[in-house]
């Protein structure tokens, strides 16, 4: 029911050609997360309450589970956990795909903040049950991650976040009218795609469209919830610059993403970044979008030079950033070009379905 669905759904759509794919889980609304709610992948939510009664879920889970392979995307016990149980009662190969440092998200609240939340025994997702998820990883039949941080942690091939290039393509689109269309015609839209988080840099985007007199610019938040306000009420000016969409469907993403003149990702450097790489960096650069980011976790090393980076916490960096871009518009461009090019070539959802293939046919050689 939340964002863990991406990286999942990414996975079933690159084996649906293939396989009979089906996406299970918990669901703690009881529904599947929005944007890919219609995605035409078979998808089974199992509605949840924390423990004791979280214990009825997993046996549910686990006697209605039918596969020749699991592929569990999170290291997290609703994933992960519920997984291996179903291995070792039935002895189905599992594959765990790691594309987060969960413990990281877990970790940055400060001592007494662990404490209380290692305490924390009801939540299925609580910091101790996930800190044995870590210790149980070698039970899996193998392993992926999405970043360098990870391998180094947990070894196994690194799968980055793909995208389907033939989908996100910006010659499908003409964005003056996708702009008109949004409400944001004769606008320099500076975007920002996802759940907006302290970790990713709000509070220094809000600052940094505060800086910036050029009344041309709107920021434009996709997907944002109503946490976001708060930031918008503390901006002492330009409040009115700022343009909020709903949640999506992943459908209309690449029309939605037409629309940016710039894509900004401004990660701080804390732990739940760390051990993490942007999904939506790879929607930008499939999109050929000028990306403002910063140097953590495997982001350079993915631009290859096609980008911009900044400083973590420096709100006047991203705004000077900004105001460069769009004084050179050309430089710009054939950076989003040249970033589109090293997505299609290294990043591209033909990538992600070869290696997942590659581990598919390794496990059922195995087990033959």
């Amino acid at each position: 029911s939340n964002n863990s669905l991406g990286r999942a759904g990414l996975f079933a759509m690159a084996l649906s050609s293939q396989y009979e794919v089906e996406i299970i889980g918990p669901a703690k609304s009881g529904d599947i997360w929005y944007p890919m709610k219609n995605m035409g992948i078979s998808i089974r939510p199992y509605p949840w309450k924390r423990y004791p009664f979280f214990i009825v879920t997993i046996r549910k889970m686990i006697k209605e589970i039918d596969a020749d392979m699991l592929i569990a995307c999170k290291l997290r016990p609703t994933s992960f956990g519920i997984a291996l149980i179903k291995k070792w009662a039935s002895g189905i190969p599992l594959v765990v795909d790691i594309d987060d440092w969960e413990l990281g998200f877990l970790y940055h609240s400060g001592f007494w903040g662990k404490v209380g939340r290692f305490l924390n025994f009801s939540n299925p997702n609580g910091l101790p049950y996930t800190w044995l998820m870590e210790r149980l990883t070698g039970f899996a039949d193998s392993t992926i991650v999405s970043n360098r941080f990870l391998q180094n942690k947990f070894s196994g091939p690194l799968v980055y976040h793909c995208r389907d290039t033939s989908i996100l393509d910006p010659d499908k689109f003409d964005s003056d009218s996708i702009k008109t269309k949004l409400g944001l015609k004769g606008k320099r839209v500076v975007m920002f795609l996802g759940t907006p988080r302290a970790h990713k840099g709000m509070e220094e985007l809000f600052l940094a469209i505060e800086k910036i007199k050029d009344t041309r610019i709107r920021l434009v938040l996709i997907g944002a919830d109503p946490s976001v306000q708060s930031h918008i009420d503390r901006m002492k000016s330009n409040q009115d610059r700022v343009t909020i969409f709903p949640k999506i469907p992943f459908k209309e993403l690449p029309e939605h993403l037409s629309a940016a003149d710039i894509l900004v990702i401004p990660q701080r450097d804390t732990t739940d970044t760390q051990g993490q790489i942007p999904a939506k960096l790879f929607d930008a650069m499939a999109m050929a979008k000028p990306v403002i980011t910063t140097p953590l976790s495997d982001i350079e090393e993915v631009l290859g030079g096609h980008g911009y980076l900044i400083d973590p916490r420096n709100p006047v960096q991203l705004a000077k950033t900004i105001e460069y871009i769009f004084e050179n518009p050309e430089e710009a461009r054939m950076k989003g070009l040249n970033a589109r090019k090293r997505c299609q070539e290294l990043y591209d959802i033909k990538v992600l379905k070869k290696e997942l293939e590659l581990q598919i046919k390794k496990l059922t050689t195995e087990q033959s």
